[in-house]
């Protein structure tokens, strides 16, 4: 990989696609091992600027923005003032809610501009995907209104206020010149998020609320600086911790080797190939990735964070400090394909900020709340979403469920057959960027761009659930080859201006926004999608849908199943177990791959390759 020009896998581009679905599939998936994506280093070094400009540039705001911090010359002066931190938390809020952190440039996808955010937010007719559009009034329509444009430019402007308003005395904070934010403010920003959340979950989860909304909501209530710093701090073992637990069972291993394999400054092909159990043939992963995921991670991420809550001694505190810190620096350094670098480095910040200026030693230990009754609904809020979304994952984003990047996340893919069915998503909806291909092929030609587009699905087949999903596509299609085959994130990117490894937000409520729009035939554009495992149970739920006909079928697989195979399939689709399906319906690709149905798995042989036609009405009869 050179700093300007990418490291292409070893094939003719004009050839590639002379090769079966599944032979591509594999030759990527070693490639991604040895290489990760393969993009010119100077694609990172954008986020390295990126990252510049946040550090620096939310360091001089709060410096001429707060006078009672005495300004650059008296750094040491800032030690010890929540409104330090309670600034950057504002700062970090405003570049994810603009679209410029998470989400945001050439590892998540978008090319030409970098950005969707608030080129998406800020535009009338673009999707909105309200959560619950028939429980909740005023909340109906796929669509961005004049009333979403003006609540999104006010929380915005709010955000802005916050940012620049001097601080305020207040008795919460007794003795500091810098005071605090007013809590009329971040209460304003809870609420207008809320409400934009309840409108559009979209811009809800990119302002990343599962981590912020809750801090500011008992800055704004709370009465005293130290239960203000208690609840930061619970905020923060909370979520280390939700991470940790998440990261049990069979998913996160499997995360490890290909973001590892993705980290530009690793290059020694030698130790990329130890992630793997035997290169190249087995690209399952190795112990030395189960000891990265699981001693790097599950057990830092359960540890420490109880050693910063309760421990009194200032030595094991800031090792622990210094532990969290290396935590999210590799993190970072990796570059992780959703790119969360921002929220990264304000965590770094913020376990120094808040458990080393705030030590339990000093007055700032759980036991020095003001009353024992507040720990209740502290602990509430921010231990509800992981425990209900961990149980149904169904009813809560892996954002609040606190899944970050375990692997455990609902995943889908796109399957559009031909060119002129993928391009009806630029020919009728209204959107910023055009489809990825489009982007990528107007710099390197179609040939390559198709290259990297499915490069990234072999990425996904990486990971657990693209195993179960590219065998749906095996059983739904007539022919893999037949369709452009796409990673439902990149995807959804395009459609709402923002993604974040869930797909919640393109189920079928997107997929009839989008439909309602495109009008594919029966069998044009099919979406395979499935939910995260629940943590008691070892299956995950599946569905496929037909965009014009919707969900066709629903049904189970198993975890394990899933994780020992190959990401390229070598035997054929992994068993899925159908638990329903549309009268009348038959999967295309059943008579090509029997064996995933066949009588040693217990299941039904479909031998037919059907494919139901929609009558005019819309309903599909048997």
């Amino acid at each position: 990989m050179g700093f300007k020009t990418a490291d292409m896998p070893p094939v003719d581009p004009a050839h590639y696609e002379d090769m079966p679905f599944m032979d591509r599939m594999r030759m990527l998936a070693t490639h991604w091992a040895e290489y990760g994506f393969g993009g010119p280093k100077s694609n990172h070094m954008l986020y390295v600027y990126k990252l510049v400009f946040y550090a620096v540039g939310g360091v001089l705001v709060i410096a001429l923005t707060t006078p009672g911090l005495g300004g650059l010359g008296n750094l040491a002066g800032w030690w010890g003032e929540p409104i330090v931190y309670q600034k950057l938390m504002v700062w970090t809020v405003l570049f994810e809610i603009v679209g410029l952190a998470s989400s945001s440039g050439p590892l998540a996808f978008k090319f030409k501009p970098f950005i969707g955010g608030f080129l998406y937010w800020s535009r009338r007719h673009t999707l909105r995907l309200p959560p619950w559009p028939g429980k909740v009034p005023f909340t109906r329509g796929d669509h961005r209104t004049p009333v979403d444009v003006t609540i999104y430019l006010v929380i915005l402007a709010v955000l802005g206020f916050l940012m620049v308003t001097p601080g305020a005395e207040t008795s919460a904070m007794p003795g500091s010149d810098a005071g605090l934010l007013p809590q009329w403010g971040l209460l304003a920003y809870v609420a207008l998020i809320i409400v934009m959340g309840l409108r559009d979950k979209v811009v809800f989860l990119a302002a990343r609320s599962e981590q912020y909304v809750a801090v500011m909501f008992f800055f704004g209530v709370l009465s005293h600086h130290v239960d203000m710093i208690l609840a930061a701090k619970i905020a923060m073992v909370s979520i280390w911790l939700g991470a940790g637990i998440s990261k049990f069972g069979h998913h996160f291993t499997n995360v490890v080797p290909p973001m590892v394999s993705n980290t530009p400054w690793i290059t020694s092909l030698r130790f990329k190939r130890s992630l793997y159990r035997d290169y190249p043939e087995d690209l399952r992963p190795s112990k030395v990735s189960w000891g990265f995921a699981h001693v790097g991670g599950t057990v830092v991420e359960l540890v420490l964070p109880m050693v910063l809550l309760f421990s009194t001694s200032p030595t094991l505190t800031w090792l622990a400090i210094a532990g969290m810190i290396a935590f999210h620096v590799f993190i970072t350094s990796t570059f992780p394909l959703a790119v969360p670098l921002e929220w990264n480095i304000f965590f770094i910040f913020a376990a120094a900020w808040i458990f080393g200026g705030f030590p339990a030693w000093d007055g700032y230990a759980v036991t020095d709340i003001s009353s024992a009754w507040l720990l209740l609904p502290v602990v509430a809020a921010f231990v509800t979403f992981p425990i209900l979304g961990n149980l149904r994952p169904d009813l809560v984003s892996f954002l609040p469920s606190m899944r970050q990047y375990a692997g455990n996340w609902a995943s889908a893919t796109w399957a559009f057959r031909g060119d002129e069915a993928e391009n009806k998503l630029n020919t009728h909806l209204v959107k910023y960027n055009a489809n990825q291909v489009d982007q990528l092929a107007g710099a390197f030609g179609k040939d390559i761009a198709e290259i990297f587009m499915q490069k990234a699905m072999a990425w996904r087949t990486m990971h657990s659930q693209g195993r179960g999903l590219m065998s749906l596509m095996m059983r739904h299609l007539d022919r893999l080859e037949n369709y452009r085959i796409r990673e439902g994130e990149f995807v959804c990117t395009t459609l709402v201006g923002w993604q974040f490894g869930d797909a919640h937000l393109h189920n079928e409520a997107t997929i009839s926004a989008v439909q309602k729009r495109c009008r594919f035939e029966p069998g044009e554009c099919i979406v395979v999608w499935v939910e995260s495992q629940p943590i008691h149970r070892s299956t995950q739920e599946y569905k496929v849908i037909d965009a014009a006909l919707g969900v066709v079928e629903r049904g189970t697989w198993n975890v394990r199943e899933a994780v020992d195979e190959q990401p390229w399939l070598p035997n054929g689709p992994i068993p899925h177990t159908v638990t329903w399906r549309m009268a009348g319906y038959k999967p295309a690709g059943d008579h090509v791959h029997p064996v995933a149905q066949g009588a040693a798995s217990g299941r039904t042989v479909i031998p037919a390759p059907v494919v139901p036609v929609a009558p005019a009405d819309g309903r599909v009869e048997a």
